[in-house]
């Protein structure tokens, strides 16, 4: 006898599924949902996160546009990704880092270790800020600034910053031609405050009387065009002007008939004088009066000699330089101080007021 076939019912279209069986399922896909965006999120380089927008690459960064930070960084990634620790490199030797592989079990990508570093110089970010905000210790934090700030300053330092005399005219706004034209550079010099060293002798180094408190001091050269042409490293406070001028070696890549711009209490002429250059100030007037030509062209000495302020002013908007240096930077601020003085001719050219 046949096995009996089991009736097949038809469906039920009507039925509905058990009460809050609904709201279950649309609370679970927006858990699923949320893990997905938790995912992304962790997955992304911060970078990104932090920068949309143009705006927002000029505030972390101080690139003008997320275009030419792009294309900055499409230049260095090749060789950032090889990139040995500092403190891998101090133990090996020069002559062995070439030959090393990479540090291991890097713990950022390398575009965030970039930003680590922009964070902490372009934003004034402390490391214990960024340790908690990239989720590292303040040593790992320490050691990617610290690399990064010596790896910029090789990049950066081999660039061939200082203009030509034919360059320096090609690009010479009409009002220098009229009444300087024949400046090649405008000097002036910076300080930036900085911790004060236990030692009396440093101190007594650093102390300057113009800030009433211990600094370092750098001289900047600018093109008539506004870019960055000479960075000096960073001497102790109390060095004058014209011995900074003498040490820095921006005498040596004068040439006879070149211009020098700089402020009236700027005491460089005879250092000048010993390679044919020629000092340009506002003129110190003994006689009651200027004539009409006098006063235009000393006025507009004092407008043009204004551009290497405001292009210095450019360089302390790299927030680092907003409170006292810590005497922890003090191996790297150098390179850390030509660094930012080089990136701000990524910035695009200063026009004249």
């Amino acid at each position: 006898m046949a096995a009996a076939v089991p009736a097949v019912s038809d469906h039920d279209y009507d039925a509905r599924p058990p009460a809050g069986a609904m709201d279950a399922a649309l609370r679970g896909i927006e858990e699923l949902e949320a893990a997905v965006r938790r995912l992304s999120l962790v997955q992304q380089p911060q970078l990104r996160r932090f920068c949309v927008s143009d705006e927002d690459f000029r505030y972390y960064t101080r690139f003008p546009s997320e275009r030419i930070f792009s294309l900055f960084w499409q230049a260095i990634e090749p060789s950032a990704s090889s990139l040995v620790y500092w403190s891998k490199a101090q133990r090996m030797g020069v002559e062995a880092v070439s030959e090393a592989t990479p540090s291991p079990q890097r713990k950022l990508p390398v575009i965030d270790e970039y930003f680590m570093y922009s964070l902490r110089t372009a934003v004034g970010l402390k490391e214990k800020v960024l340790a908690d905000m990239f989720g590292v210790s303040v040593s790992t934090v320490s050691r990617v600034i610290i690399t990064w700030a010596n790896y910029l300053y090789l990049i950066l330092g081999s660039m061939p910053i200082w203009m030509t005399r034919d360059q320096v005219r090609r690009w010479m706004p009409p009002k220098f031609k009229v009444y300087c034209p024949h400046v090649r550079v405008i000097v002036d010099c910076t300080e930036l405050r900085c911790e004060t060293p236990t030692a009396l002798t440093l101190h007594s180094e650093t102390y300057s009387t113009y800030k009433s408190h211990t600094t370092f001091k750098g001289l900047v050269g600018v093109s008539p065009s506004g870019a960055v042409t000479f960075v000096s490293k960073l001497y102790t406070g109390a060095i004058s002007d014209k011995e900074i001028t003498k040490q820095s070696g921006f005498i040596g890549l004068l040439e006879q008939g070149d211009g020098v711009m700089a402020d009236k209490g700027f005491l460089i002429e005879p250092l000048l004088e010993t390679v044919g250059a020629s000092l340009i100030i506002p003129p110190f007037k003994h006689r009651a009066q200027f004539s009409r030509e006098e006063t235009e062209r000393t006025q507009a000495i004092a407008r043009l000699r204004i551009l290497v302020e405001r292009v210095i002013r450019r360089i302390k908007e790299y927030h680092i330089f907003d409170s006292t240096l810590p005497l922890t930077l003090s191996g790297s601020i150098n390179q850390i101080w030509t660094n930012c003085c080089v990136l701000v001719n990524f910035q695009g050219p200063m026009e004249l007021g």
